[in-house]
């Protein structure tokens, strides 16, 4: 194991290794509609949602599910902002065998496509507001069927295909069994980038999801208490950090799970003053926005006993200021798709280290390696790359075994990520993935930012780097060419790339040169433009 050290700063009754049973996370919802019948499991504004009531929802989408055709193995697509229908749908497909496809609700037409065809899902469920993009790309893809979810009275013109109270109208509630092998099961297509541009899907099956939960729970027992938790998830539950730190984990500890579709400032901290949330996952970007609050103090965010960070670096500094202004407790973790997310968090019960990620959950295993052959296990303190092994790590990516085998070798995870281990198993993240930029807790990938700009008539040459950004983390710039004898202004250029990728993705800036720096065979030195960011902005 390449983190002894590490295991020996957990308490004696937090356990290293446990079993982890043959059940899905349906099984535990079954068990905890039980256990918890009339608890409130979703608050949702002025909705709430009890266990006993969710599982029954579950039950009857699930059967709608299989009387619409839909079979174990099959793709079935969410495309909606947080709200109970989210989590109906989720666990329902996940019952019936047929596995979930998450899609951001901010993909563009072109993105969309290429995520539906890659996954063949032949049924989405998506927000009325979003329906529209869907038809538009529907003739180019498998989907079949459509369900639309209105969060409010719509005073849209079109006629959406079916309803999700007349779908889950269609069902009886009786589910025909289904034999789920959870080991090897794929449960959920999490999709993220890869370093051509094109988005993977991460295979992560039923185990992975309830043994990722099962970690987390045992990490954090001292801070939990069944039946008594009030998460607040407002970071999007496609995101595989609020899938699984959010609803699945609330869900696992009988929670109620307080529901935000986005992050507006004002209903964020009137929601914690109302409601009293004991846990909050979030990023960085939130904690900016909260710390910088005039008076955030009167909001009463000392009840929630635990703040996860995760999604992107959080600043040293930023973590005292949020602190000390709220009282709050932030223990910054780390995690990716490929692992159902969560392999490392500073810990409760031992040394918290700002700075780091913290350590190995349980059963995770981990150790840095030489970057060039992925092979030396190096001593702590120098700089290599982070690998993973555990049962929270995904199958493989969906239909690309070459890429499959570049990133799961010898059953370890290569995350690409440049870290450091201390004596007592601590990880420092370095650098990260290839050139991805994390902007707001999101992950973009310059290449498919700068495919989009080489088909811009103007555009010669053209390289998509993340400079410092005290709020977002990271902005997206943009740093252009231009054909000679060809005019573009800086509006211009965003503007083409709103129309083309999802806003989140488009360059806040653009910076127009009249060469790039290269290497002496002609490759873009991204680095190099990185660094300048860098020193413009001390």
């Amino acid at each position: 194991m390449g983190n002894k050290k590490a295991f020996s700063t957990y308490p004696s009754h937090i356990a290293t290794e446990f079993d982890i049973p043959k059940m899905t996370l349906c099984d535990i919802l079954q068990e905890r509609a039980q256990g918890y019948r009339n608890h409130c499991a979703i608050s949702f504004y002025h909705q709430e949602i009890t266990y006993g009531e969710l599982a029954y929802l579950v039950e009857t989408f699930a059967s709608s599910l299989q009387k619409q055709g839909v079979k174990k193995g099959d793709r079935v697509a969410i495309m909606l902002p947080n709200c109970p229908q989210y989590v109906v749908s989720y666990y329902g497909i996940l019952r019936v065998g047929a596995i979930v496809t998450q899609v951001n609700p901010m993909l563009v037409e072109r993105e969309l496509t290429y995520l539906l065809q890659d996954s063949g899902a032949e049924t989405i469920i998506v927000y009325d507001a979003l329906y529209p993009r869907v038809k538009a790309v529907q003739a180019n893809t498998a989907v079949k069927q459509v369900i639309v979810v209105n969060l409010q009275p719509s005073s849209s013109s079109f006629a959406p295909d079916m309803t999700f109270e007349a779908f889950l109208g269609q069902g009886d509630g009786r589910v025909q069994p289904v034999a789920i092998d959870p080991e090897h099961d794929v449960a959920v297509l999490q999709y993220t980038g890869g370093t051509t541009g094109r988005s993977k899907g991460a295979m992560l099956t039923h185990r992975n999801l309830v043994a990722n939960v099962m970690q987390c729970v045992e990490f954090f027992k001292d801070k939990i208490e069944y039946g008594a938790e009030r998460y607040l998830t407002v970071i999007p539950l496609f995101h595989v950090f609020a899938m699984t730190s959010g609803m699945n984990l609330a869900i696992y500890v009988g929670a109620t799970n307080i529901l935000l579709p986005r992050f507006d400032l004002q209903e964020v901290l009137q929601t914690i003053k109302e409601k009293k949330p004991t846990s909050f996952p979030g990023v960085p970007t939130m904690y900016v926005a909260i710390t910088n609050t005039p008076n955030v103090e009167q909001y009463g965010i000392n009840s929630m006993k635990m703040c996860n960070s995760g999604s992107a670096p959080m600043p040293v500094e930023l973590m005292r200021e949020f602190e000390r202004k709220t009282g709050g407790l932030v223990l910054e973790g780390y995690g990716l798709s490929e692992a159902s997310p969560v392999t490392h968090c500073n810990p409760p019960f031992a040394e918290r280290k700002p700075g780091t990620v913290g350590i190995g959950l349980p059963m995770t295993e981990y150790k840095i390696v030489d970057v060039a052959t992925g092979t030396e296990e190096l001593k702590p303190g120098e700089l290599g790359e982070l690998i993973i092994r555990g049962p929270q790590i995904m199958k493989g990516y969906w239909g690309k075994p070459e890429e499959t085998a570049a990133t799961l070798r010898d059953g370890w995870l290569y995350t690409g990520d440049l870290a450091k281990m201390d004596e007592d198993g601590y990880v420092m993240i370095v650098d990260r993935k290839k050139d991805m930029i994390i902007t707001s807790g999101y992950n973009v990938y310059p290449r498919e930012i700068e495919e989009v700009l080489y088909e811009h008539p103007a555009v010669k040459e053209a390289v998509v780097i993340g400079v410092p950004d005290d709020y977002r983390g990271e902005t997206v710039k943009a740093v252009i060419v231009l054909k000679d004898g060809q005019t573009a202004n800086e509006e211009e250029i965003i503007q083409h790339c709103r129309q083309n990728v999802a806003s989140y993705k488009v360059p806040r800036i653009v910076e127009f040169r009249q060469e790039l720096p290269k290497t002496n065979v002609g490759k873009i030195l991204r680095r190099v433009l990185r660094e300048e960011a860098a020193e413009a902005k001390q």
